[in-house]
Formats: structure tokens, C-alpha cells, sequence
């Protein structure tokens, strides 16, 4: 029987929305699903259209959302839609909205850059070497079960959340002398949630094209995915 998925992307192009969205779209087709592609929002409001889809995947970073929108993209999710998406996508989507950033469970709040004598005002200013720890929670996960640490260089996300995580992975922001912060920091890297009856899946790592296409992020990814639909 045929899934289908609802692929929402835009905002900063930056986060390659386009084209990492498109890296994944085969692998959703070969597992079964019919893929509609919206550049925005909008479709979350159409009632008739949200009560078929079984995975939302979202990639749509420092927009808003109006209030329609959000309650059609809730109410799937409550109705037992998955709702998946990396980075900033799903992250540092819609500031203006305090009851997506409840529903996602994370909310991006910064990431580290290089040694500001380093830096010359691209993007890789923020790209720094870091790993991955998966947790002894993740080992056990059919998403990031098998998966060993692994190191990355790109931006690594301070994530706010809470508790209600399911945390596959987490990844530590070092103390450094030109940082404002005092001690190591511990945030989510990887986690899910349920939401209703619908499962949500994030990974903070995926800030560009190279990144999501890298072992072992790509292979959590599409995993995720899997996990996360109807």
C-alpha cells in the first residue's frame, strides 16, 4: 500500500533546502511513498489534504508560520502523522510559534565558531570538529542501534529542550577561552518524541548537503524517516 509523504521546505537557503530534501526524496519513493513537494506552509491548512499523509518532512529554517498552518501541521502530528526533518529545518523553523517549539522539543540557540582570529565571515566560521555520542538509550534504538560515536566538522547545535526528549544522541559544547559560557555544555544532538499518536525525529546535524550525505548521518536519517511515519 502506498505511504504518503508531504516534503515542506524553504527559508534560508544557506541550509541547501532544495537540494538535501531531494537527496532523500528516492529513498522515500523505494520505501513505498508518494512524495508531494511544497516550497512553504501553506499546504498544512488544507485539512483534506493533511488527513492522508503519513510522514511530513520538514526542511524550512528561520520563516513563520501562521496560526491555520500551524494548527493543520498539529493536528496531523496529534492524528498520528510523523514529522521529521534536520538542522535548522525542523530546529530554528518558526520562532514566532511557542507551541511548535513545544510540539518539536528543541529549539536551536547557537553554535561555536572558530577562534575569532580565524574567522574571515563565511559559514564555516562556525564549523568546528565535534562528536557524536549516541546514548545507552540510542544504542538500544532501531534508528541509531549499531551506530558508534562519530566525529563531524560543521556547526554543532547548543539546542534547548526538555525532558520529554527521547535522546539518541548528544553532543558537548567544549569550554573555550574566547566562549562566554564557564563549564561544558550537554545538549540533545538526536532525539524523538511522540506527540499525540505521532512520532517526531530530529538530528541537529545536517547543515548542508555534505553533511546529510556523510556516513553515519545519512543512514540515521533515513532511518528516522522510517520511524518516524504512520
Amino acid at each position: 500500500m502506498t505511504k504518503q509523504a508531504l516534503v515542506v521546505r524553504g527559508g534560508w537557503d544557506g541550509h541547501m533546502p532544495v537540494e538535501t530534501t531531494n537527496f532523500f526524496i528516492p529513498f522515500l519513493e523505494e520505501n513505498g511513498f508518494d512524495v508531494r513537494v511544497e516550497e512553504g506552509t501553506p499546504v498544512y491548512a488544507d485539512t483534506a489534504f493533511m488527513d492522508t499523509v503519513d510522514l511530513i518532512v520538514q526542511i524550512n529554517t528561520m520563516n513563520t508560520i501562521e496560526n491555520d498552518e500551524f494548527q493543520g501541521l498539529q493536528r496531523a502530528v496529534l492524528g498520528g502523522a510523523g514529522l521529521a526533518g534536520w538542522h535548522g529545518g525542523i530546529a530554528d523553523s518558526y520562532r514566532n510559534n511557542a507551541d511548535y517549539l513545544h510540539m518539536i522539543g528543541g529549539q536551536f540557540a547557537h553554535h561555536a565558531g572558530k577562534d575569532p582570529a580565524e574567522r574571515t565571515g563565511e559559514q564555516s566560521d562556525n564549523y568546528i570538529p565535534y562528536t557524536v555520542h549516541i546514548t545507552e538509550y540510542g544504542k538500544t534504538h532501531p534508528i541509531t542501534a549499531g551506530i558508534d560515536d562519530f566525529d563531524l566538522v560543521t556547526e554543532q547545535y547548543w539546542v534547548l529542550s526538555d525532558e520529554y526528549n527521547d535522546v539518541l544522541a548528544t553532543t558537548t559544547q567544549e569550554v573555550r577561552p574566547w566562549d562566554a559560557w564557564h563549564r561544558p555544555v550537554t545538549a540533545p544532538a538526536i532525539w524523538t518524541r511522540q506527540w499525540g499518536e505521532g512520532r517526531i525525529f530530529v538530528s541537529a546535524p545536517g547543515h548542508r548537503l555534505e553533511i546529510v550525505e556523510s556516513q553515519p548521518v545519512r543512514t540515521i536519517i533515513e532511518r528516522g524517516l522510517l520511524w518516524a511515519a504512520r
